[in-house]
């Protein structure tokens, strides 16, 4: 299957930018890993698939618990790295939706935040589905639309500041798209033919700091960093203004910023 525009988007996003995931949003998206693999079954024996590993937390989490892990992402800094943090695992460059794995080769699969990076998530959970055994269970996270107060800070500062999403990054393709709701998200697990399908709501508040927040953004992280960093020097300075400002909204004591998210976390079986 030839990549989507969205996909080949993605790709540019992410391409060099390990490390800065790793300094900026990767303890977010690692609040959603131990209800995911338990959500997976994921326990002493059980060979797992992590797909979309990232820097690897949940790979080594699921090490820690004795699981046969193995894990693949489609940015080689990101595989370098999620090497280091699980090495017990067995750590591959892979784009999906196609993985180069036999049919019904693990017992689960899970994908934290994978969806909302790929062009074609119908196609990327079937994938998904034919590498799981039958009667293995996969899990998966998204973040949740509308966005949480937290998830919509920099949003609000990008349109604060009167900046656009520029041309050359591509939405996801309306007919590829679904529903970010427990429902939307519950519908398409089914539709890829898992049974026992089951979707919750995860609520919480990311601590972190004003400027490690920004930080993300500033380097290009992210849909959101390649929005403010495609700005001249004048927006990108007014776009960190209406951050700084907003951020009074969650300020905690210490300097802390108190961030609400919300994702949604859904599981079935194969």
């Amino acid at each position: 299957m030839v990549e989507t525009a969205f996909d080949k988007s993605e790709r540019r996003t992410w391409a060099g930018q390990a490390e800065a995931y790793a300094a900026s949003f990767a303890r977010l998206c690692a609040h959603a890993a131990p209800g995911l693999l338990d959500a997976a079954g994921v326990t002493q024996g059980v060979r797992v698939l992590d797909v979309g590993t990232g820097t690897g937390t949940v790979a080594a989490l699921a090490c820690e618990r004795g699981a046969k892990v193995t894990a693949v992402d489609a940015e080689p800094g990101m595989v370098a790295r999620a090497a280091l943090t699980a090495p017990e695992a067995d750590v591959r460059l892979a784009a999906l939706p196609h993985l180069p794995f036999a049919d019904d080769e693990f017992d689960a699969v899970v994908a934290n935040f994978v969806l909302n990076h790929v062009g074609r998530p119908r196609e990327t959970l079937s994938e998904l589905r034919r590498v799981t055994r039958p009667g293995g269970r996969m899990a998966v996270t998204i973040w949740a639309v509308p966005a949480a107060a937290g998830q919509a800070l920099l949003g609000r500062a990008v349109q604060a500041a009167g900046a656009t999403r520029p041309a050359h990054l591509p939405a996801l393709a309306p007919e590829d798209d679904f529903l970010r709701t427990e429902q939307g998200l519950a519908a398409l697990l089914a539709e890829a033919g898992l049974t026992d399908v089951v979707c919750d709501t995860l609520t919480w508040d990311h601590r972190t700091t004003v400027e490690e927040w920004w930080s993300g953004p500033a380097a290009g992280v992210a849909t959101i960093g390649r929005i403010v960093t495609s700005q001249s020097p004048a927006v990108i300075a007014r776009i960190k203004n209406h951050f700084e400002s907003l951020c009074a909204e969650f300020a905690g004591p210490g300097g802390v910023l108190m961030l609400p998210h919300a994702a949604l976390l859904a599981r079935g079986r194969a």
